[in-house]
């Protein structure tokens, strides 16, 4: 065959198959942004005001767009990155993040919203990451979380939220967190409904630290199950009411550290809770509760570091369970905080019998012994009359 028709041959057969071949089109990097790669794409500072997920390609796994003028989160924003594993938001005037926002990410991983105007993480705002590992929500101003804000979040293992003025926890806020190692609080909390963190099951660690509270109510804790640490400390606790700590179970440890608490008005953990070990330590307590205002059923108690008040009330902290069955132990690791010229000594240099007790304890006392008096003399009384009746019955037979 002659070259010229061989080569005219080869060449219709190229244009055939070039006729039959289909493309994808790849949409051109934005002017804002840097395309790395098909894979990462950056479009930091670049005066953005929509996300532009139709401009973006479908095969993103990293994409940074810090820095832009974000003002709505608005309902599936990313819908259709699909492959998406790490997202940035961060330096946005982000001030609403619509329910679903980030709806139809299911290999999503990390997100970042920081350093934004978001005040509130309104209802299921994040609800339906499957997947994801970790949410940073710090330096916001948040200061709102409503409830099922993280509804079917069930897989994240961090999630932060220090340097925001959070303070309140509504009640819910936290539901549907499943398996969370870590969830990270801000400082400053002033308010916690009753049921805030019904539905966190299984958490390795949750650490409520300088809040400024009238008191622990009741349910405050309910729904906690399955945590490795609960940790309350360096906090304004007010009055512990009985029934803060109802409906929580399963806790490793479970620590109350560093904390002025005005008064415990009960005190109830019994042993179907399991708590495995209690550490009540370095607190300053301003009034003694009655012992028969503590319940304490624990697998290991440990009190030590903290500060009570040495007046009357001292016999009645003594008798309690807080010593766990060991005064000398008690006295020698624990403080006064009252009266003045013993505050900051251990309370094993006072002679604890050398101080009276408390009026209304004596009055106790005292109305026990009565009783016991009382019916003491009634008996005799009874035994006397009874031999007397007999005597004169026998004098009357002998007449």
């Amino acid at each position: 065959m002659h070259l010229g028709s061989f080569l005219l041959i080869r060449w219709a057969m190229v244009l055939g198959c070039l006729q039959k071949a289909t493309f994808t089109l790849v949409p051109p990097c934005l002017p804002e942004c840097i395309c790395l790669s098909q894979t990462q794409v950056i479009c930091n500072s670049g005066g953005l005001q929509e996300i532009p997920k139709k401009m973006l390609p479908p095969s993103v796994e990293h994409l940074s767009l810090t820095r832009n003028h974000f003002l709505v989160i608005k309902s599936d924003s990313f819908a259709g990155l699909r492959y998406l594993r790490k997202l940035s938001l961060d330096g946005n005037n982000i001030s609403i993040i619509k329910p679903f926002a980030f709806r139809g990410l299911p290999r999503l991983r990390e997100l970042s919203i920081q350093q934004t105007s978001l005040t509130t993480v309104s209802q299921f705002a994040f609800a339906g990451l499957q997947n994801i590992s970790a949410i940073y929500l710090s330096y916001n101003k948040i200061k709102r979380i409503e409830s099922y804000a993280f509804a079917g979040t069930s897989n994240l293992k961090l999630l932060v939220l220090t340097n925001n003025p959070l303070h309140k926890i509504e009640r819910h806020a936290f539901s549907g967190l499943n398996n969370v190692e870590r969830i990270h609080l801000p400082s400053g909390i002033r308010s916690i409904e009753p049921d805030s963190f019904d539905g966190l099951d299984t958490v390795g660690y949750i650490k409520l630290a300088f809040m400024d509270l009238p008191g622990l109510s009741a349910d405050m804790f309910k729904g906690l199950t399955n945590i490795g640490v609960l940790s309350i400390q360096e906090s304004d606790l007010g009055i512990l009411e009985g029934s803060a700590f109802n409906g929580m179970s399963l806790i490793k440890n479970f620590n109350i550290l560093n904390n002025k608490i005005d008064a415990i008005e009960y005190f109830n953990i019994t042993e179907e809770q399991k708590i495995t070990h209690l550490k009540f330590q370095g607190n300053h307590i301003l009034e003694i509760p009655k012992a028969d205002a503590l319940l304490i059923e624990v697998d290991k108690l440990t009190v030590i570091g903290n500060h009570f008040p040495c007046n009357c009330h001292i016999h009645s902290l003594l008798e309690g369970p807080l010593t766990n069955g060991s005064i000398p132990e008690f006295i020698s690791k624990n403080f006064c905080i009252s009266p003045l010229e013993v505050n900051g000594l251990p309370m094993s240099s006072l002679d604890v019998d050398t101080i009276g007790r408390c009026e209304e304890d004596v009055s106790k006392s005292n109305l026990e012994d009565c009783k016991y008096s009382l019916n003491r003399s009634y008996k005799l009384y009874h035994n006397d009359f009874n031999s007397m009746c007999i005597v004169l019955t026998s004098i009357l037979m002998l007449r």
